[in-house]
């Protein structure tokens, strides 16, 4: 994961003065309908179709939530075979991506439950408490500014992937899906199989157990950084010894 998630709010507004657009609605056209029919029919090089237009997103959804290579490669090719298998079950409710797309998630959960090697964390354990006002009930570390510092960043990318490592495979799927791959929250819940609420929250959690991550990893650099400067230094002054 090469950087933290930005959430952006985008609102369409008329230039002041200016006489409202009337929106004329278009229709639906899947854009991969093409591909659909070749895949319905059986045609010769349809498989190869849907590997040369989905291969390369799949295997990096699959990476981001796997976080293995090889796990990802197993977890391609079990999620376009099936979809070569399951074709006639698609019925265009969906787009063919987001379809896809679920198909390839489910894989990766399973690919996930199947090697867990140690036991899962309880997000209610380690994610930071709060009051009744919806302030942290502990003193949080400002580690913002140090997101855009370049000589921070390979840390960060060390916090994070160990953070999203540790993460419940439902939770890091979620933020994984919302934050990189920047899904709405409404397209990852139908990925998913979740209602809106259910997908928000798994997201919402997800960040504040990344965030609580960071704050403790890059609090503990600081602070083995203080200790690495001497006293001298630390004290802000340049106390020399008087020579008589």
């Amino acid at each position: 994961m090469d950087r933290t998630a930005i959430v952006v709010d985008r609102t369409d507004q008329e230039p002041r003065g200016a006489e409202p657009r009337p929106r004329v609605p278009r229709p639906a056209i899947e854009p991969d309908a093409t591909l659909v029919a070749q895949l319905r029919r059986a045609d010769a090089g349809a498989a190869e179709a849907l590997v040369g237009a989905y291969g390369d997103r799949v295997y990096r959804l699959a990476i981001r939530i796997t976080g293995h290579a090889s796990d990802a490669e197993e977890v391609v090719q079990d999620a376009l075979w099936t979809v070569v298998r399951k074709i006639d079950t698609f019925r265009g409710e969906s787009a063919f991506g987001s379809w896809l797309y679920r198909i390839a998630a489910n894989a990766a959960y399973q690919k996930l439950r199947g090697r867990r090697r140690r036991p899962e964390v309880s997000l209610d354990d380690v994610l930071p408490s709060f009051h009744d006002d919806g302030q942290h009930a502990a003193s949080t570390v400002d580690w913002s500014p140090t997101v855009d510092d370049p000589s921070r960043q390979a840390d960060l990318r060390l916090v994070l992937t160990a953070a999203m490592d540790a993460l419940p495979e439902d939770y890091r799927a979620a933020v994984v899906l919302r934050d990189i791959e920047e899904f709405s929250v409404a397209e990852v819940a139908e990925m998913l199989g979740l209602s809106v609420a259910n997908a928000k929250s798994r997201v919402h959690r997800a960040r504040l157990f990344l965030r609580q991550r960071l704050a403790v990893s890059l609090a503990t650099s600081q602070e083995s950084a203080q200790e690495r400067i001497p006293p001298r230094v630390r004290g802000g002054g340049d106390r020399r010894t008087h020579v008589p």
